[in-house]
């Protein structure tokens, strides 16, 4: 088997929807993971096929790593073969720091920053087997900046950026290149969620220095390029796509 597959966790909508229509426009098979929105998952799938690729739609919820190991598994029944993990999917609880519980703390980072080791540590079991691969993750400027009611995710965000240069060095002898997008405030399906979305959006519109906010796309275009030939000396890198918000105070 030489089609190249792709696996993109929760892409169902949003913008791992959108980075694996891209994929799927490149050529790749997709597997189309979800956790809650099967709706939304078959018909990212139904899309996907149309432009002529296959593709398997799989319930998970990557915080747990028995259900990582059962997507993987099915992963191999249906292509036998891995060649890009992309790890969007992501959750969080949203609340002043005050007011967080161990609960909250753990679900938040075992989607967020568990999901990717684990699930990284199969995907480079199937990569190896056929030469190498490619990973990037999802991050965000909460990483590296403070943002209200962030506290958890911003965390997370900053385990997962830490996690992507341990596996750029251990993975690199397997031909494994390994990297990051961290995005500025798009408005999402995920940003209803948050209780000062307007202000977010506000803040995006008003002081972005490139003159507009980030868009689903300009994203994808940078998980693209990490993923292309063209990256393959970029390795254990955060890239940040914000249009300039960042360097500003």
């Amino acid at each position: 088997m030489t089609q190249k597959v792709a696996l993109v966790t929760g892409s169902s909508r949003g913008i791992g929807k959108a980075i694996a229509m891209r994929l799927a426009k490149q050529g790749y098979d997709i597997i189309v993971n979800y956790a809650r929105s099967k709706s939304a998952a078959e018909e990212t799938a139904k899309e996907i096929e149309a432009l002529g690729r296959k593709a398997v739609v799989i319930k998970a919820n990557v915080g747990k790593p028995e259900k990582i190991k059962e997507m993987f598994k099915e992963i191999d029944e249906h292509f036998n073969r891995l060649d890009v993990f992309v790890s969007n999917a992501a959750s969080g609880v949203l609340r002043p720091l005050m007011e967080l519980e161990e609960s909250h703390w753990d679900w938040t980072m075992d989607i967020n920053s568990k999901a990717l080791l684990f699930c990284a540590q199969e995907a480079a079991k199937r990569m190896e087997t056929s030469g190498g691969g490619k990973i990037v993750s999802l991050s965000s400027l909460g990483s590296i900046r403070y943002l209200e009611n962030y506290t958890t995710v911003g965390v997370s965000k900053a385990a997962v950026e830490s996690l992507t240069r341990y596996l750029a060095v251990e993975l690199a002898p397997k031909n494994i290149v390994v990297n990051a997008v961290s995005g500025g405030a798009v408005d999402t399906d995920a940003l209803k969620h948050f209780p000062n979305r307007e202000d977010l959006l506000e803040d995006a519109r008003k002081n972005t220095p490139a003159g507009r906010m980030v868009e689903p796309e300009d994203l994808v275009n940078a998980v693209m390029f990490l993923l292309s030939d063209d990256a393959q000396m970029v390795r254990g890198q955060t890239i940040i796509v914000d249009g300039g918000r960042s360097l500003l105070v």
